[in-house]
């Protein structure tokens, strides 16, 4: 397919056959990676196909009708976590190919508590986001916000369980499952050993920083930032020649990647804890981090406001701030310990 004024080429062939589908997005990330993996039989392993929108599904049926592909061609599903930019057109995929979806357990309960008939997390972050300072008239937009995305995580998938530490077969060879916390709940990474290549989902991404914040629930990570950085440096002991990210494009070097992203976090605590010398809520910080026109906008204002109290709660357990809390807010203060 042909990109028309100066707009990329929505597929990227790779060796061995891969292909690189970046499916359109209607925020700043402008796309998301799906990958088509070919099968030794003829068929296909889907990995994320992307968020459900009128634009993905054009591009979809595009790409298969250039390619050849049929629906009944694709032998599995697998998806790195349920965010809806990766998530939300597995259930049209399984609908027209009846291909079994693969995701972990932890990550498909987490599709239940987001957009389920009994889903709670829209109170949940409600309430997170009130106790950390948030305005009652930008918390008012949290419903509506949530709720666009049911459409575009819809029909539902039928889910089949992979759970880290197994393994999972895809274009004819065996792939270890990674835990990937940090993230998103139940994120899982897939690494081959052989070829030195490594699915790594929102993980680590090339040029962009995953973001990392702090969600409502009591499974959920207390201190993900923690989580994510210590798996950084596990992640970074594995021999990987190639890396295929969930936004932007496959890279090498994925090492200095990670010691690349574990020094922004740590550039990005020190930064917060020298604001912190008179206490501020959490939306204070924020709003001091990303500028007031992040209010304007709910999309980037939840995970700037998320990514902020998971930085928070890391500078809270290392020592360097404490929290104090007046009238149902929290609060936090530098310590004379230094981050």
């Amino acid at each position: 397919m042909n990109g028309a004024g100066g707009r990329r080429e929505p597929v990227t062939a790779w060796p061995d056959g891969w292909l690189q589908i970046k499916v359109p997005l209607p925020f700043s990330l402008r796309w998301v990676n799906a990958y088509l993996l070919p099968e030794p039989g003829g068929g296909w392993t889907l990995i994320d196909p992307g968020l459900h929108t009128e634009e993905a599904v054009a591009l979809w049926e595009a790409v298969l009708k250039e390619r050849r592909i049929g629906f009944g061609s694709i032998e599995r599903i697998v998806l790195t976590h349920q965010h809806p930019d990766h998530y939300g057109l597995a259930g049209w995929f399984q609908e027209r190919s009846g291909a079994p979806v693969y995701m972990s357990r932890a990550a498909r309960d987490y599709t239940l508590r987001l957009w389920g008939p009994k889903r709670s997390f829209e109170t949940d972050l409600n309430a997170l986001f009130k106790a950390h300072g948030m305005p009652d008239v930008l918390r008012e937009g949290i419903a509506g916000h949530l709720e666009s995305f049911v459409a575009k995580v819809s029909p539902k998938p039928a889910v089949d369980f992979i759970e880290a530490g197994g393994r999972i077969a895809m274009n004819g060879l065996d792939w270890e499952t990674i835990a990937a916390p940090g993230h998103a709940r139940g994120q899982l990474l897939f690494y081959q050993r052989e070829s030195k290549r490594i699915i790594c989902g929102d993980q680590v991404l090339p040029r962009i920083t995953p973001n990392i914040g702090l969600v409502p629930g009591p499974d959920e990570e207390s201190n993900p930032l923690r989580a994510f950085l210590d798996h950084l440096t596990e992640l970074a002991m594995y021999d990987v020649k190639l890396a295929f990210p969930g936004h932007r494009d496959p890279f090498p070097n994925f090492a200095d990647r990670i010691a690349e992203l574990i020094a922004h976090h740590e550039r990005r605590l020190q930064e917060i804890a020298a604001m912190l010398a008179e206490p501020l809520t959490g939306y204070e910080v924020c709003i001091r981090l990303f500028g007031a026109r992040i209010a304007d906008d709910m999309h980037h204002l939840r995970f700037a406001m998320a990514e902020t109290l998971a930085h928070l709660v890391e500078l809270e357990a290392a020592g360097a701030a404490v929290r104090t809390e007046q009238g149902g807010v929290a609060r936090f203060r530098a310590t004379a310990n230094i981050y």
